[in-house]
């Protein structure tokens, strides 16, 4: 979701890529949740970090708490960003009471995108 959010927020301006620790899929919740702004996931594939090994980045953003102690040093002049969300990949229950936890972190990425990184530059998004 991240990913999907930045692309649609800052444009061209940040070339972007994401990856987890171990890639799985990309969860329909993220794909349901994220199409009601109008950002298609559907595309997306799920990465590893490794696949991603040795690259240079101005930035590392980690998501997770997990991702934050598992994600691997990156060469050059990396500055590494953490925000702690909840995995809404670990919440059970219903459809509904899983797409509500999709819907509120992917909120709360969306905010912090707008206030940490592409400020009052940001194309707008549906709510």
């Amino acid at each position: 979701m991240a990913e999907g959010l930045l692309r649609h927020l800052a444009g061209d301006r940040f070339e972007v890529h994401s990856a987890g620790t171990k890639s799985s899929l990309v969860r329909p919740e993220a794909i349901a949740v994220m199409a009601e702004l109008g950002i298609d996931l559907s595309g997306h594939r799920s990465k590893s970090v490794d696949e991603f090994t040795g690259r240079e980045f101005r930035y590392v953003i980690t998501v997770c708490d997990n991702a934050a102690e598992a994600c691997p040093v990156f060469p050059g002049l990396t500055e590494r960003l953490h925000w702690p969300f909840e995995d809404p990949a670990h919440v059970e229950g219903s459809q509904q009471e899983r797409e509500a936890a999709f819907r509120r972190v992917r909120d709360q990425i969306r905010r912090r995108i707008e206030t940490e990184l592409t400020g009052s530059l940001a194309a707008p998004v549906a709510p």
